[in-house]
């Protein structure tokens, strides 16, 4: 039952819209393993919206940055269908039920599209970000991640050197970064 102002009325894909309270989508670079249950479940809701936003299902999000990079795929629909996947896997995983059918493009047989590269500075990037949220939202999780020399990609991204991506719209720390171009690599003092 939905209490008013909460939905009531509204469909799943409105509701979808009210997932980030920063009002940014967040479609992670990082595996979905690293995600704490909120984050997890989500990061399912709001890849949902983005795979709406490609199949011309919403207008809303249509201008989103982050969706540069599926956009940028030969398949964008296929490759948010694989990513979506691995998060469902996850959520499997940990005894939870994501429903499957509501991928417009699931992988066949394991066939996944070609990988996406990701910076370096990209992953860091959203590792922080990640980490800020966890300190308040899951410290026993926060805890136990904080201390990895490197978080893992998901399975669809390959890691390649460079800085934070231009569609990043947060600064490391979780604040957010305004547009523009992307932050220049700092090297060592």
């Amino acid at each position: 039952m939905h209490r008013a102002g909460h939905g009531a009325g509204r469909s799943p894909l409105a509701r979808i819209h009210e997932v980030q309270e920063d009002g940014q989508m967040r479609l992670w670079s990082l595996h979905p393993r690293h995600l704490e249950r909120q984050g997890l479940t989500g990061c399912w809701r709001e890849s949902l919206l983005a795979q709406a936003v490609l199949a011309g299902r919403t207008r809303g999000y249509r201008s989103h940055p982050q969706l540069e990079r599926f956009r940028a795929q030969v398949d964008p629909l296929a490759a948010l269908g694989a990513y979506l996947d691995v998060l469902a896997e996850e959520a499997t995983a940990r005894g939870y039920r994501f429903d499957r059918t509501r991928i417009d493009e699931a992988p066949n047989g394991g066939a996944r599209p070609a990988r996406i590269p990701v910076p370096d500075g990209q992953l860091a990037c959203e590792w922080e970000h990640l980490l800020a949220k966890l300190e308040q939202r899951d410290p026993v999780r926060w805890q136990r991640v904080r201390r990895l020399a490197a978080p893992e990609p998901h399975p669809l991204f390959t890691v390649v050197p460079g800085a934070v991506a231009s569609w990043e719209r947060a600064s490391p720390g979780g604040r957010p970064r305004s547009p523009g171009p992307a932050a220049p690599e700092i090297g060592p003092a």
